[in-house]
């Protein structure tokens, strides 16, 4: 987020700078903020209709905008005019594709809430380490969890084993709150991979 607010701040007068999204992406491709910053005057407005279309709140659909316009930043190279002639398009489909999982995320998570509530209250549950602990495979468990990075690892054990929320364990962890989400995500398939791999 640092980038998108020095960028903002660094963006020089529009008539100084006439140049299309397509042109822009290139120059944003090479690290020039001052083309990041007219580029999301750009698409901010796009990106968060798209978003907000999508997704019922207006304060989630901020912060996924703001990470898609953050990934478009650092993606920026990935951008190919021979696949996707405009670069709206290809950030509308960023968008898009960004607030789908996070309504599956949602989903996902009111589903976890759900089960838990079914079983025990008092312990956090998670379909995979559910389905381990209650076959007593702690050896299993173990191997797939020393498959995970130190990041992954503690994210997780804080989120699920804890109780705790993304922003707490983003806040005990020093970390953004994307960056948990994401380690979380990225170990729990990884873990869901190790162990439905054994069964």
């Amino acid at each position: 987020m640092a980038v998108i607010r020095a960028a903002r701040t660094a963006a020089p007068a529009r008539e100084s700078f006439p140049l299309t999204p397509e042109d822009l992406i290139v120059l944003v491709a090479r690290g020039d903020q001052c083309a990041f910053a007219q580029l999301y005057d750009d698409l901010a407005g796009p990106v968060y209709g798209t978003v907000r279309a999508v997704l019922r709140s207006a304060a989630q659909s901020e912060e996924v905008a703001q990470e898609v316009l953050l990934e478009i930043w650092r993606k920026a190279a990935d951008f190919d005019p021979a696949r996707t002639a405009k670069v709206l398009t290809w950030a509308l489909v960023i968008a898009h594709r960004r607030a789908v999982d996070r309504v599956r995320s949602e989903q996902a998570w009111r589903d976890r809430q759900e089960k838990a509530a079914r079983l025990d209250p008092r312990r956090p549950y998670d379909d995979v380490v559910e389905r381990a602990l209650s076959t007593l495979d702690r050896d299993r468990v173990r191997g797939a969890f020393a498959l995970l990075t130190d990041l992954q690892r503690e994210s997780i054990q804080l989120a699920y084993f804890h109780g705790l929320t993304c922003r707490e364990v983003a806040e005990q962890l020093g970390v953004a709150i994307g960056t948990v989400k994401s380690r979380v995500r990225d170990g729990m398939i990884r873990l869901r991979g190790a162990l439905g791999a054994h069964s």
